[in-house]
């Protein structure tokens, strides 16, 4: 372990919190939500067969390193943002890429052919929502509303989708902050945008704003907004414990803290100064 790196409890610290925190942002996939877990093994392959496709004569193996890791440098942001990067490295090789949207419209097809039967189970009261959610989310999203934190949801995934799934978990109503997905245009970065808003209208600091998420892009932009940044690494198949691939990595974006899930909500919160 980094000499820099201590635990707090269930807590991995890398710069300990200096409290006084007035609004919560939290990404949706991977880290409240395990509806579209899986997502990456739907995106890269169908990329890569895209890619190969459309520019023949490629190594394999070097083209499923490149679409990984432009898939991954771009998590948390729109999807349109990866389905764009899709087209360069098509031109970039010497193909004559689609428009991103058709891209989008077809990894969206494919992801629906995964995940539908988990919609399907909630809505038929087959399964739970809590089976779908990560460990504590909902405990500690009250710890938040309890101690008058105001918290936004922020996703790159569809707005209308991200607002259906969240009523489908029956977590709507934790964010009266708001909830933001991705829009057709791409101008800007949503969550960009949100952060911005945040300590806008609620005339705050970057040092007021606590995030929580599994992608580089909001660590990222919590800690150029000066705000505390939360990875939570959780290994959404296993659904409990941390995913060390994607801890190391929320650790090179610059994450302050690393938590595997919620599962121990009133720790989180006291280590925050929430409580």
């Amino acid at each position: 372990m980094n000499d820099n790196i201590k635990k707090c409890g269930s807590v991995e610290v890398i710069r300990p919190p200096g409290g006084g925190f007035r609004s919560a942002l939290f990404d949706f996939d991977g880290t409240i939500s395990l509806l579209r877990e899986g997502w990456q093994q739907v995106m890269v392959p169908y990329f890569v067969e895209t890619l190969s496709n459309a520019a023949p004569g490629g190594d394999r193996r070097e083209i499923i390193d490149t679409v990984t890791d432009f898939v991954d440098r771009l998590t948390g942001k729109q999807t349109i943002y990866q389905c764009a990067a899709l087209a360069d490295e098509i031109r970039r090789r010497g193909g004559v890429p689609e428009e991103p949207g058709a891209y989008k419209a077809e990894y969206l097809r494919r992801l629906m052919l995964r995940i539908s039967g988990r919609h399907a189970s909630i809505k038929n009261k087959t399964a739970e929502p809590a089976g779908f959610l990560v460990a504590g989310s909902v405990e500690f999203l009250i710890l938040l509303k309890k101690a008058g934190i105001k918290a936004y949801l922020a996703s790159g995934t569809d707005e209308a989708d991200v607002l259906a799934e969240a009523g489908l978990l029956g977590i709507g109503g934790f964010f009266d902050g708001g909830i933001f997905g991705a829009r057709d245009e791409i101008k800007g970065d949503a969550k960009e945008g949100v952060i911005r808003g945040i300590l806008r209208d609620g005339k705050i600091g970057g040092e007021s704003l606590v995030s929580f998420g599994d992608g580089f892009v909001e660590i990222q932009l919590t800690k150029e907004a000066g705000g505390y940044a939360v990875a939570v690494a959780t290994d959404e198949k296993k659904r409990s414990g941390v995913d060390e691939w994607k801890r190391k990595r929320l650790l090179s974006a610059g994450a302050d803290a690393v938590v595997a899930d919620f599962s121990n909500a009133e720790g989180l919160a006291k280590f925050l100064k929430i409580i």
